[in-house]
């Protein structure tokens, strides 16, 4: 069923996309990845879901009642590193310039208010999708929320649940209690792993069963159990979910409302993500365009290389060309580990090559093999006289070193 509302954990996505991207800067040197990262998530959610109740949430600044439980908890987490600090205000300055409401409630996390709005959503008989990177998340699942992990595109209901951590989201509280979480310093039980923790739920049903039957569990692990049932109660109210935080909005009022494009244009603009100026722009003249007649799709010529023939035809072409676009296609962002999968070509505008290399799923097509494909291309990649104009050339650079070409004749780069 198709989600009634749809709730983002911009926190979890926070940490993920400063870790997964790499450290973009606009002009000015100031640090861009995160937001990146987070506006894409979001953006990507709000265009493939529209849902008529959505919800962005955001941890708020200051201490939480699991710090009064508990002093130590989340104490080994560094503080937030300062080029992701500086972030933060712009990711919300962008999320109410969208028109999408946006909520922080001091006091709590981020994972209490979605878990109390799931709640409401629950009762009220509607479809939730919490879009989060969050494991602990899976505590809230039931047959009316389901996760999605937007970086991944992996679901997660019921079953999933079962799949992931054999056991079902109304023990995910107790299985983080016995193993711990090291990221928001929940102690857990010492020696206790995924594994053993599984079996004893699966044996036990609960904590509670669990404690009732320890002395029937055996060696190092049982007697681990046995010293640690306080440390195990108190993890479990660390690691619990509040689905009752006092909430100043209702669901019916989590509706978007029509976006400040000034605003974002000149948020986009400041911070010099393109992508997302394109994408407005765009919308903006399909708007003002859409009384009038349909708009005609540009054509061009877009070939993708199977054979040598073509892949010849194209070397003809760049070798005469007075400029040449290229890029790859990796399998990482992070150019340390990435390899080749394929390269693009083109030499005027709407005329365009693919050569896929080493693209590799279920029924891929054959392509040509990538070794002989780059050493065919290596004249040209390393012929400083043969310009070639690309995005983020440095990447490329980099990428191709590690299959031993040095890309010469870079004239210009649009990032």
């Amino acid at each position: 069923a198709s989600a009634d509302l749809v709730l983002i954990d911009g926190s979890s996505y926070l940490y993920r996309a400063y870790h997964a991207l790499p450290n973009l800067t606009n002009s000015h040197g100031e640090p861009t990845g995160a937001l990146h990262g987070v506006l894409n998530m979001i953006n990507k959610l709000v265009r493939e879901e529209n849902a008529t109740h959505i919800g962005v949430v955001f941890d708020a600044p200051g201490k939480t009642f699991r710090d009064d439980m508990f002093a130590e908890y989340k104490a080994n987490r560094p503080p937030m590193p300062d080029d992701l600090r500086s972030q933060v205000e712009p990711i919300l300055d962008v999320v109410k310039a969208m028109g999408l409401p946006l909520l922080q409630i001091k006091g709590v996390e981020a994972d209490d208010v979605i878990g109390t709005l799931c709640e409401q959503a629950a009762q009220a008989g509607l479809n939730v999708l919490v879009s989060t990177g969050d494991k602990d998340m899976a505590q809230l699942v039931n047959d009316k929320v389901t996760l999605v992990n937007t970086m991944t595109d992996s679901i997660m209901n019921r079953d999933a649940v079962k799949e992931k951590f054999d056991v079902f989201p109304e023990q995910i509280i107790d299985y983080l209690a016995l193993v711990g979480d090291t990221s928001d310093n929940i102690p857990g039980v010492p020696k206790v792993g995924a594994k053993t923790a599984a079996k004893w739920l699966n044996l036990y049903n609960s904590a509670d069963g669990i404690i009732e039957n320890a002395d029937q569990i055996g060696g190092k692990v049982g007697e681990s159990l046995r010293d640690n049932i306080d440390t195990l109660r108190l993890s479990r109210q660390l690691a619990t979910i509040k689905l009752d935080v006092d909430m100043p909005v209702g669901i019916d009022e989590l509706q978007p409302t029509p976006a400040d494009t000034d605003g974002l244009k000149a948020l986009y603009g400041k911070f010099e993500l393109r992508t997302l100026l394109r994408q407005l722009s765009e919308q903006d003249s399909s708007d003002e365009t859409a009384s009038d007649s349909p708009k005609v799709a540009e054509t061009g010529d877009y070939e993708t290389v199977f054979d040598w023939d073509a892949f010849d035809r194209w070397m003809d072409k760049i070798r005469h060309a007075d400029l040449v676009a290229v890029d790859t296609e990796t399998t990482s962002l992070d150019y340390m580990s990435a390899e080749v999968v394929g390269i693009s070509l083109a030499v005027q505008a709407g005329e365009a090559a693919y050569i896929p290399v080493a693209h590799d799923y279920p029924g891929a097509p054959d392509q040509l093999p990538r070794e002989e494909v780059l050493e065919k291309m290596r004249d040209f990649l390393e012929d400083p006289d043969a310009s070639k104009v690309g995005h983020h050339l440095k990447y490329d650079a980099h990428v191709l070193a590690r299959h031993g070409i040095h890309l010469a004749g870079m004239r210009f780069d649009s990032m």
